[in-house]
C-alpha cells in the first residue's frame, strides 16, 4: 500500500509552512492532502499548482527484536482525534550513506547516533511512521510523518532538534520540513 502526500489548493490539512532545511525547498502550497491506496494520487509530476510524494510502510530496518518490541508497546497510532498538528518530513541522504553496509548504517543509525533509544522518550505523544521511497523513483529516500497534539508542539520541536544533532543527519543532503493542521469542518 502506497501513501500519497500532495500539495495543493486542497486537503484534509492546512500547510502553516514549508521550510528547507537542507538542500533545495519544496513549493508552498496551501494544503496537503494524504491519500492512503494501491494507486498513486495525481500529479504524476511536480507543478507549480502542486506536489506530490509517495512512499510505502517497510519493515524496520536498523531495528533489533527489542528495540521493536519497545517502540511497539510505546508507539500511539496514527489518526488519533487529538493530534491535529503534524509534519511531513522528506529526506535523501547522500550517495556516502547508500554505499555503507547495512551493519555500518546501523551502527550509525543506533550504536553512535541512538536514534531509536533517544527517541523512545517522545513517545507516546508523538505518533510516527517512516514511508520508503527511494527505490520508486522519488525525489527523497524517506518521507517521515508525525502526528501529535498541539500541546506537544515544543515536545515534537525538541526531538526533531535532538535527531538533526546525530550523525545520522550528517548524511542528509536533501531535507524539507512542511507543517499542517488539520482542517476542521464547520457545521
Amino acid at each position: 500500500m502506497f501513501r500519497t502526500f500532495r500539495g495543493g489548493q486542497s486537503g484534509g490539512w492546512r500547510v502553516t509552512s514549508v521550510s528547507p532545511v537542507t538542500g533545495e525547498p519544496l513549493p508552498f502550497m496551501p494544503a496537503l492532502s494524504v491519500i492512503d491506496g494501491n494507486a498513486v494520487s495525481l500529479p504524476l509530476v511536480p507543478s507549480r499548482n502542486a506536489w506530490r510524494l509517495v512512499g510505502a510502510p517497510s519493515t524496520l530496518r536498523y531495528t533489533e527484536r527489542a528495540e521493536k518490541q519497545q517502540l511497539t508497546a510505546l508507539q500511539a497510532g496514527l489518526g488519533r482525534i487529538e493530534a491535529t498538528c503534524a509534519a511531513l518530513i522528506p529526506i535523501r541522504k547522500s550517495q556516502a550513506w547508500w554505499e555503507l553496509t547495512q551493519e555500518e548504517r546501523r551502527k550509525i543509525f543506533e550504536d553512535r547516533s541512538h536514534h531509536i533509544a533517544s527517541s523512545l522518550r517522545f513517545l507516546p505523544a508523538i505518533a510516527r511512521q517512516l514511508y520508503h521511497c527511494r527505490d520508486l523513483g522519488e525525489p527523497f529516500d524517506f518521507l517521515a510523518w508525525f502526528e501529535f497534539a498541539p500541546a506537544h508542539g515544543s515536545l515534537f520541536e525538541e526531538l526533531v532538534a535532538m535527531l538533526r544533532q546525530t550523525e545520522e543527519w550528517t548524511y542528509v543532503e536533501r531535507e524539507v520540513d512542511v507543517r499542517v493542521v488539520k482542517e476542521v469542518l464547520s457545521a
